[in-house]
């Protein structure tokens, strides 16, 4: 089994590869984790990864300028059923837009609008940077087991943007930074997490563990 880590130049692939081995390691069967360009070694693979950081059409053009790659994962996610993981702008990316400073395309596999979080409290500065426990929305195989709710463990966040989806059953599990922030989203066999789990310590793991184990 492997994992594809996408690299089309954006995003903590050095961390999110530490993160992924490590997980890897602690099952029965290990799965080999690779950072990849390689347009057939993400089709290929048996999992994908999407990280990203920065802007929303920075992303998207980085990922645009790797030939053939954004094909590669799409027949892969969407019609060979592959599991797919965006971590914050790579989340983002799966919105059927991002208005970030200008209107960009996204890969439209949640509809939905990328648009800035506005806190209701003035003291609650933008970007949102910092830890948050999340509130689940809906169930899914990979947050089994997690400790969420008010109590329980918290995510690594840091982001001015989140992912306003269409329908409500595409929502996973929210935060609240003076409103609800979209969290972790989920549709058909991909998910996708704001925040950081290669920053989120033990929670994160857990998670990236869950992936590994999902079987959609």
């Amino acid at each position: 089994m492997t994992v594809a880590i996408v690299d089309y130049g954006s995003g903590n692939l050095h961390s999110a590869a530490k993160a992924f081995e490590r997980a890897s390691r602690s099952m029965e069967d290990p799965q080999t984790v690779m950072v990849t360009r390689d347009p057939d070694a993400v089709y290929r693979a048996d999992r994908i990864v999407l990280p990203g950081v920065g802007a929303f059409a920075d992303c998207r053009h980085g990922l645009d300028a790797v030939d053939g790659m954004l094909e590669a994962m799409t027949e892969a996610v969407r019609v060979k059923a592959r599991p797919f993981f965006g971590i914050c702008v790579g989340m983002q990316l799966m919105a059927t837009r991002g208005k970030e400073h200008v209107t960009t395309d996204g890969f439209n596999w949640i509809e939905g609008d990328v648009e800035k979080i506005s806190p209701r409290e003035e003291n609650l500065k933008i970007p949102h940077m910092g830890w948050n426990t999340l509130d689940l929305v809906r169930e899914h195989p990979v947050l089994e087991r997690l400790p969420l709710g008010p109590k329980g463990r918290h995510a690594y966040f840091v982001h001015s943007y989140h992912l306003n989806a269409s329908n409500e059953a595409d929502v996973l599990a929210r935060a609240d930074y003076g409103g609800p922030v979209t969290a972790v989203v989920g549709k058909d066999t991909a998910i996708g997490t704001q925040f950081h789990p290669e920053k989120s310590q033990r929670f994160g793991l857990a998670l990236i563990s869950n992936f590994l184990k999902w079987t959609p």
